[in-house]
């Protein structure tokens, strides 16, 4: 005696508009989705208050298991100031065309410095803390952001044995010492901004972190750290087109507006460098952040 099966009929698959139509209707969206533009920056201004003590618990941190602690902060900067002054200043003999050498170098070397540790430390903001990028939500650009305000607060730090050196070598306090403030501003819109986009290629490519060290030491060379470009400049041996990329050259840039500002001696700062300063931050600002911003919904998966 035969026996008939009745088997149910298919189950047919909800289409993608049919799933997205039954989310709209019971209110439902996707979780880590990335959120408007203007969205994206109210929820980053209400998280300003977590950026601020994020950088702050970094800064402090840092080298707590240092014997000397946040004397390292500028220990540093001053280190690398005294290697580059004996290679360069007294090796290569740089001291002699540069006057008031020593406060040129020092300061160069500490605003470079925030330019360097910001990018590096950007980098890794992302791969560096994916417990925290995958446990908890926030706007992920908070991360970038407050590793390079760890690195502000770290420069303000070691301001203060900046100014000791500029006045034990004779460089007096001027008016002019006020303009640091507005030149530090577009330094961090620029070195923040430059962080997000490292930020977001640090997360896909890991390898970036170890490439980046070659990459700034280059940068730092061309940037008259130790030597003045305007002395590149006054040459013949070099194209025209070499002097103007020196010239544009973003970390020359702000090292050179920072010169301006604390050192009477250094008087040759060309009329069109606080626009290309300003021009830098904003290319950087925006550009960094509306680059990290379209990654977003991105980061801590896969």
């Amino acid at each position: 005696m035969s026996q008939v099966l009745h088997t149910p009929p298919p189950t047919r698959i909800p289409a993608e508009d049919d799933l997205a139509a039954l989310a709209a209707r019971h209110g439902l969206s996707v979780s880590g989705a990335r959120p408007s533009l203007p969205a994206y920056v109210r929820q980053l201004w209400a998280r300003r208050h977590f950026i601020t003590a994020f950088a702050t618990a970094k800064l402090t941190a840092q080298y707590s298991e240092a014997k000397l602690g946040q004397v390292w902060q500028v220990m540093t900067p001053l280190l690398n100031a005294a290697v580059y002054y004996f290679i360069f200043g007294v090796l290569l003999g740089t001291k002699h065309n540069v006057p008031d050498y020593v406060p040129f170098l020092v300061t160069g070397v500490f605003i470079w410095t925030f330019t360097q540790s910001s990018i590096m430390s950007g980098t890794r903001a992302i791969a560096g803390n994916l417990g925290l990028v995958r446990a908890l939500h926030f706007p992920r650009a908070a991360l970038p952001i407050s590793f390079a305000l760890q690195q502000l607060q770290q420069l303000l730090f070691s301001m203060a044995a900046l100014v000791v050196i500029l006045l034990c070598f004779g460089v007096p306090v001027s008016a002019s010492w006020v303009l640091a403030v507005p030149a530090l501003v577009l330094q961090f819109t620029f070195n923040a901004g430059v962080s997000m986009a490292v930020a977001r290629m640090g997360a896909k490519t890991p390898d970036i972190a170890q490439l980046m060290p070659f990459v700034l030491r280059t940068w730092m060379y061309v940037s008259g750290v130790m030597w003045s470009i305007d002395k590149i400049d006054a040459s013949d041996h070099l194209p025209h087109v070499v002097k103007v990329l020196l010239e544009l050259n973003p970390a020359a840039v702000y090292i050179d507006l920072m010169r301006f500002a604390l050192i009477d001696s250094f008087h040759t700062l060309p009329p069109h460098v606080w626009a290309v300063a300003t021009g830098w931050a904003l290319l950087a600002g925006v550009g960094g952040f509306i680059y990290f911003w379209k990654a977003e919904e991105t980061y801590g998966r896969g």
